[in-house]
């Protein structure tokens, strides 16, 4: 029987969380260093969400110990790893290397330091209202759907709900006050989602701070 999604949830819904941060990842951890989608799945954690550190640390261990049968996948009664490169025999260890530098993280207190988001799943897990309003209104179809970016950001700001705009223009701020260069910038919005150019003559940050600033503004009445 397939698992509902509280069962999923309640058994692997943290891991699932760690492994979503291997997305475009090696899985390089080794014993004595973990690799970069882990240190960045546990900078955001961290600052976001520590208490989920024990849950994923919990749930990795439980699954390496009990790993599931084809059959069991095949039904849908456990949750299936993503394919991370690794050789099916080394999956196990591997999950109890990740079990182990998170509970090494949480009882020694070691929290990777504060940074500009490294990999596509950390991007994602800091910007969640700007990824969707990039991937969803600045994706390369945007040029046969809107006549400009001004029309595709009054489209989102017409179907969307003013407590999400507020998120975004928070996630706006946010984004500017990490101080990147345009470069770094450039590929911010592209692992957000972006697959069109700012609108000229604006580069990268100078159409996020236009952005901020107008979805800032109070939407005009309707007549």
């Amino acid at each position: 029987m397939p698992l509902s999604p509280l069962d999923h949830d309640g058994r692997y819904g943290e891991l699932d969380q760690v492994l979503r941060a291997y997305l475009g990842q090696a899985a390089d951890d080794t014993p004595d260093r973990p690799g970069q989608a882990l240190t960045a799945y546990l900078r955001h954690t961290w600052h976001t969400r520590p208490w989920a550190l024990a849950i994923a640390e919990r749930q990795l261990r439980d699954y390496a110990g009990n790993p599931p049968g084809r059959l069991r996948l095949r039904l849908g009664e456990f949750y299936p790893v993503p394919d991370v490169g690794l050789p099916e025999g080394e999956v196990q260890q591997w999950l109890y290397c990740l079990a182990d530098h998170i509970r090494r993280s949480i009882e020694q207190g070691e929290c990777p330091a504060p940074s500009a988001p490294v990999t596509h799943g950390e991007w994602h897990a800091r910007f969640p209202e700007l990824a969707q309003f990039l991937g969803g209104w600045f994706s390369q179809d945007m040029p046969d759907e809107f006549d400009d970016h001004d029309a595709a950001v009054d489209d989102y700001r017409t179907s969307t709900d003013s407590r999400l705009t507020a998120r975004l223009v928070g996630e706006l701020h946010e984004l500017l006050a990490l101080g990147l260069g345009e470069t770094d910038y450039a590929t911010a919005l592209a692992e957000l989602g972006m697959e069109v150019d700012p609108p000229a003559p604006y580069s990268p940050s100078g159409w996020l701070a236009l952005l901020a600033g107008r979805l800032s503004e109070p939407e005009a009445p309707h007549s």
